[in-house]
């Protein structure tokens, strides 16, 4: 089996993607940052599937991907001020947030761990499949586990053809490096991964950030 590889600005494409996501089916697409490869992030079964396909070692969560900050509540129990105000600011955008995971969450996503990895992807095309999908994505970047990660369709179906039955193809990401990572069930915060989003710029906003 070949991947479909269709473009990431059709209907049509982001339909058949929101069903196969629905059917537990892993799917690759765009980003602000790379390519990635997401499933249904509330069913576990596909989470496994998704570990598989790349070859993920089952003690790494799984991110999660939301279309608005409004749908922070489906995965976190508790939404601290200062995540708020970092959404306000920098969302839809490269920035991942650490945050209690909501329990609803399979505990295969957060690798049996209390807290999830959530941000905004500022890529319409994934924003829209999540609204289709009516649920958030459990994603990751769209490589075999400690390869490079890719920024265009190409590049993934290198990696992960014949894994996948589809890939949205929205062109070379523009974004290139993953977001920042910033830990947020912790006092002061801590940065967990440097990325776009600069360290002066999080200060800004939590001056005690380490």
């Amino acid at each position: 089996m070949n991947i479909s590889v269709l473009p990431a600005n059709s209907k049509d494409a982001i339909a058949r993607a929101a069903r196969l996501l629905g059917d537990g089916k892993p799917v690759a697409f765009p980003t602000d940052t790379v390519y990635g490869v997401g499933t249904h992030a509330f069913i576990a079964k596909a989470i496994e599937r998704l570990y598989a396909v790349k070859e993920r070692p089952r003690d790494k969560a799984i991110p999660v991907l939301l279309a608005a900050a409004a749908d922070l509540p489906l995965v976190a129990r508790e939404i601290p001020p200062a995540a708020q105000r970092l959404a306000d600011a920098f969302w839809p955008g490269a920035l991942t947030l650490v945050l209690p995971r909501h329990l609803a969450l399979p505990l295969v996503l957060t690798a049996g761990g209390d807290s999830v990895a959530v941000r905004v992807p500022d890529h319409s095309a994934v924003r829209a499949l999540i609204v289709a999908l009516n649920a958030p994505l459990a994603a990751t970047s769209a490589n075999l586990s400690g390869q490079p990660s890719p920024v265009t369709a190409q590049e993934v179906t290198k990696q992960l053809d014949e894994r996948l039955d589809l890939v949205l193809d929205g062109g070379p990401c523009p974004g290139g490096r993953p977001s920042t990572v910033l830990d947020l069930t912790c006092d002061p915060p801590r940065l967990l991964r440097a990325g776009p989003v600069t360290v002066t710029a999080l200060r800004a906003i939590l001056p005690d950030m380490v």
